[in-house]
């Protein structure tokens, strides 16, 4: 049958995976540094996905696919959630990252450079049990504007921005005043840099949920 079903442009998607949140059906995966349709039929093609790309690499279009099968992709997000999540054999190699903190990483460190940044408070890590869905082709900071100067933090942010060329930052913080003292530093450190780049703001709440901003 011929239906609405998206389409992943892959000469201009850069893997950073900030579709695959919006996608209730899990349709999307990132394989081989792209993100990839899973399967025709876990796509609704209601395009839920379209806007989160920072690169604009996803559209709806019209072509012949499977229909969409509510009852599999029940089965299938239920599996998926029991099963130790496996990084593909034929996934890219990434060089480890070290350190994560931002106090302690260094604003010209070489891996910074063309990435797509994660920046998340401390606690989300171990109250979101699905965050390492949100690392995937990442880099990671971690910190805690409550016990850390935020100001401090919006300078060292400020620092990475101008010493690279970031090419999209997911900011994931508490739901909890505090918190969301790390989206104000990279807001301040956004307008002292003068750069321009595509941001993503997730909440996790009180129940272990995530709401984006």
């Amino acid at each position: 049958m011929k239906r609405k079903i998206i389409q992943i442009n892959h000469d201009l998607c850069n893997g950073c995976g900030a579709c695959i949140p919006k996608c209730a059906e899990g349709a999307l995966q990132v394989l081989n540094g792209k993100a990839q349709l899973v399967k025709d039929t876990y796509c609704d093609g209601l395009g839920a996905c379209l806007g989160e790309c920072p690169q604009n690499a996803i559209t709806i279009t019209e072509r012949e696919a499977d229909a969409f099968d509510e009852k599999e992709v029940h089965n299938y997000l239920k599996n998926k959630n029991t099963q130790t999540p496996q990084t593909p054999t034929n996934a890219p190699d990434q060089k480890p990252q070290w350190p994560i903190k931002l106090d302690l990483v260094s604003p010209n460190a070489p891996f910074f450079e063309n990435a797509a940044l994660l920046l998340a408070a401390d606690c989300a890590p171990v109250a979101l049990k699905n965050f390492h869905d949100l690392m995937t082709n990442k880099r990671i900071i971690i910190g805690c504007p409550k016990f850390n100067d935020a100001r401090a933090y919006a300078e060292k942010l400020t620092n990475i921005l101008t010493q690279n060329n970031l090419t999209s930052i997911m900011v994931v913080h508490m739901e909890v005043p505090c918190c969301t003292g790390l989206k104000w530093a990279l807001n301040k450190a956004i307008e002292k840099s003068g750069k321009h780049v595509p941001i993503k703001e997730l909440e996790v709440k009180i129940g272990g949920g995530i709401v984006e901003l």
